[in-house]
């Protein structure tokens, strides 16, 4: 996983903070944006948990902190719930112009009735995922019910919410009061999973119920039983994640993998866009090869001579398992770490260059199992008889033809 930190304006000029995860071995073949819960931030635990499963999975995940919120501008007392829909569409924004237009949106709570607020608007939406969402914002008000009377007398109150105080002013209220999500969601006709735990005591099951009913097909509930509203034990958000990630890959666009194809037995492809990049048939299996980013590459996978290394490496494990097998040794486990290096050489006709280098492989093997010390020596003397250790020590030819 690759985390960076990142920052966008909203539509009232505040700068807004975020973290963009995109995937360790790829490039993100899609974005999403995840909306917190009403006064929490970007860095509570569901959120990350959540974001980390879907890159898990190939996706580009921006997380990021309301106005007034965590460490984005802004004063949380001058927001309200349309402020966040509005946050969500700059989120978009800046993915659009500096990545790709996201593609799913993800909201917890509050940030769940504010993303399919947000899908409505965003046209390269194609799916929508909530947890533990209110089926209609104003439900939000049964948090502030010890200071709504004060909030409507005086227009502002200050009150506690999960341990820490907040101010809240009346126009909060008035607009939670003017939105009707079930209307919204109705006329969304985007693909929607509702996620929601009956044992949910901050929001109840009949939201979810009743967001359910008002969406029109394609939609889907999977049940967080066991779970609380905050996702606070990791293997429910983790598990959240992973569901959603599964059933986005039903409505979201995906680009088509080539199925690579040889009379050989390895084939490497690489398009003009890749970089160095490049996917790889090896036998029947698939993988990616890459450069550090050091030398321009994006590292998604082992470099040239890590591929060599790997196949000295495991030649060697597989011929020294299948002599102790044969001699009916006690070899419990076999380790071999091989490297690359081009060292300057020894012996060499052109000794007189400092220039002058030989490739050399470093290989150490570590062998567990009740062996004596002239089984271990012999192990070492197998290890240079393995296939692969024999062709780098051979005069190699390779034959090369260009061919449509």
């Amino acid at each position: 996983m690759s985390l960076t930190t990142v920052s966008f304006k909203n539509k009232q000029g505040h700068t807004l903070s975020g973290r963009l995860e995109l995937p360790a071995n790829q490039s993100p073949h899609n974005f999403a944006i995840f909306a917190h819960c009403f006064t929490c931030n970007k860095n509570l635990g569901a959120v990350r948990n959540i974001s980390r499963a879907l890159t898990g999975s190939g996706f580009g995940v921006l997380r990021f902190d309301f106005t007034g919120l965590g460490e984005s501008e802004g004063d949380f007392s001058d927001t309200n719930f349309s402020g966040n829909v509005e946050d969500l569409i700059a989120a978009s924004d800046f993915l659009s112009e500096n990545h790709k237009s996201p593609s799913l949106i993800v909201g917890h709570s509050l940030g769940g009735a504010a993303s399919i607020f947000a899908a409505a608007e965003i046209d390269s939406i194609q799916a929508v995922a909530t947890i533990g969402a209110p089926s209609n914002p104003r439900h939000v008000k049964h948090l502030l019910h010890s200071s709504l009377e004060e909030i409507e007398q005086s227009g502002i109150a200050k009150v506690v919410l999960s341990g820490r105080d907040f101010t809240i002013k009346k126009q909060f209220i008035d607009d939670l009061e003017s939105k009707s999500l079930p209307e919204t969601v109705k006329a969304m006709r985007k693909p929607l999973l509702v996620m929601h735990s009956p044992q949910d005591d901050t929001v109840g099951i009949k939201n979810a119920e009743e967001i359910y009913i008002a969406a029109h097909h394609p939609k889907s509930f999977v049940s967080l039983d066991g779970a609380d509203h905050l996702l606070m034990k990791k293997e429910d958000s983790v598990y959240a994640g992973d569901v959603i990630a599964s059933w986005a890959k039903r409505y979201i666009s995906f680009p088509k993998e080539e199925q690579l194809r040889s009379r050989h037995q390895v084939v490497a492809s690489l398009d003009a866009e890749d970089g160095f990049t490049t996917k790889m048939k090896v036998g029947d299996h698939y993988l990616v090869a890459d450069e550090p980013e050091s030398v321009g590459g994006k590292n998604y996978g082992p470099t040239p001579y890590e591929l060599v290394s790997a196949g000295l490496a495991a030649c060697t494990a597989m011929t020294i398992k299948m002599y102790t097998s044969f001699k009916k040794w006690d070899l419990q486990h076999v380790e071999v770490h091989t490297s690359y290096d081009k060292k300057h050489a020894e012996d060499c006709e052109n000794c007189e260059s400092n220039a002058a280098k030989i490739d050399t492989f470093t290989r150490e093997i570590k062998v567990v199992g009740d062996l004596n010390e002239d089984q271990r020596s012999r192990i070492i003397n197998i290890a240079n008889k393995c296939p692969v250790h024999k062709t780098l020590h051979n005069e190699v030819k390779v034959e090369t033809k260009l061919i449509n």
